[in-house]
């Protein structure tokens, strides 16, 4: 190699160097953007770093953290309440939730407040670990210290229990600190919710448990190949391996309610269902863990939020028509197995079973949850306003993907319902979502 090469070839890795170094800076600082250090003496509990706790911020905890459904994650199902366990699949591998429990080993028991807000805040354990965006921090930054510390008050205030966290079982890159780092610099920025003057009070508390708390972004918007949100805010998405379709809350095609009126999202939010719709798959456990225990003053909040949110979307184009064919094939399985409960005309029986003529969450262009019902089964939540909730069973021992395409077809274009016709490949690829 002549000299002349030799010093292109060094000046060329001089700047690759250069280069790596400064994204590498660029990564670390974006890691600690509005981020306080909480030294080592500071994150551990003691009498100096763990101011008193009142029982109103016990109490105020134990709201909060219904507002946050914070016990369906970190409660392994059959386990203690808050001691974690639970696998959470994501596509890059599974998470599993920590223990919340003031257990001095396994649990929060040696975190200080300051500790415990830096965890909401900016991501990271007591140790300055980063931690898994399937702990929504991108959402829960969102929440004050007062908040924060009233949950901390709540949590210590709980009977210890001792359970090891289980190890994440992620694939390799995305089980390194390195990868998290890198997805964090892009899409993470920490930042605690500050009211908009020109809105009213009550439209800023719907904001700050809508955005922050009850990090409702978490299913309500798309997620790229790299699992952060995308797209408008609570557009709809669909949710990851479980194939269940958060709709869009701006959309008036989907689950956009700016034509509702408040008491009608207050109660879809406390009871489950309305006269307009109902609740099935991950959002029914959300009305049942956490928001039918919310005042009536939060629920409404957090209904005049969502009547704000700017419609987003439009009318698809007309879909194309099944053949006659397939509409008869889905006519005699409606027949058989749906009229008796939703009408020969679709028209349900009110309060009881729902009506599909009309029904937006039948005609939505994303067919996935009219497929988990059919296939699984739906079910509202009990809760204090409907304590005996009807349900559909699951007919996915019954039919197969092409009968049940059928019949979803039908349905979606039957009695002035209009949406596209479902395919039996679609229907394979989504009735195996798994069920949480």
């Amino acid at each position: 190699m002549s000299l002349k090469a030799r010093r292109r070839r060094l000046i060329t890795l001089a700047l690759l160097a250069a280069l790596a170094g400064i994204a590498t800076a660029t990564v670390w600082s974006l890691n600690r953007l509005d981020e306080v250090p909480v030294p080592a003496a500071q994150g551990f509990a003691s009498a100096a770093t763990t101011p008193p706790i009142t029982e109103a911020q016990i109490t105020r905890g134990a709201y909060l953290a219904r507002a946050g459904n914070c016990a369906t994650c970190h409660t392994e199902r059959g386990g203690a309440p808050y001691a974690g366990g639970r696998p959470l699949a994501t596509p890059f591998g599974t998470v599993y939730s920590s223990n919340l429990t003031p257990d001095e080993a396994t649990g929060l028991g040696r975190w200080s407040a300051d500790a415990f807000w830096r965890a909401l805040h900016n991501g990271r354990s007591i140790d300055g670990r980063l931690l898994y965006p399937a702990f929504p921090y991108p959402n829960y930054t969102q929440v004050t210290r007062a908040d924060s510390d009233a949950l901390y008050a709540y949590l210590r205030s709980l009977p210890p229990v001792k359970a090891p966290n289980r190890a994440h079982e992620l694939a390799f890159p995305f089980s390194t600190q390195p990868a998290l780092a890198v997805w964090r610099a892009l899409y993470f920025r920490p930042g605690v919710h500050r009211d908009e003057p020109e809105r009213t009070a009550e439209w800023n508390r719907g904001a700050y448990l809508v955005r922050g708390l009850g990090h409702c972004a978490a299913c309500h918007e798309a997620r790229n190949l790299l699992g952060a949100s995308q797209g408008l805010e609570l557009a709809g998405g669909l949710m990851p391996l479980q194939n269940w379709y958060a709709p869009s809350l701006r959309d008036p095609h989907e689950a956009g309610v700016s034509d509702w009126s408040e008491q009608e999202i207050v109660g879809l939010l406390r009871t489950g269902m309305t006269s307009k719709g109902s609740v099935m798959g991950p959002m029914a456990d959300v009305v049942y863990r956490s928001t039918q225990h919310l005042s009536e003053a939060d629920l409404r909040a957090m209904a005049v939020f969502l009547k704000s949110l700017p419609p987003a979307g439009s009318r698809p184009p007309e879909p194309a028509r099944a053949t006659s064919t397939r509409l008869a094939q889905g006519a005699a399985l409606y027949a058989r197995h749906c009229a008796a409960c939703h009408g020969e005309q679709g028209e349900g029986v009110p309060d009881v079973y729902p009506r599909l003529a009309g029904n937006r969450a039948v005609r939505m262009a994303e067919p996935a949850n009219v497929i988990r019902v059919i296939a699984k089964g739906g079910f509202l939540p009990a809760t204090a306003g409907n304590p005996r909730p009807f349900g559909m069973p699951p007919f996915a021992h019954l039919l197969s993907d092409d009968e049940i395409a059928a019949v979803a077809t039908y349905v979606r274009d039957s009695w002035g319902n209009r949406a596209s016709v479902v395919e039996p490949h679609v229907v394979g690829r989504l009735r195996a979502g798994g069920d949480d």
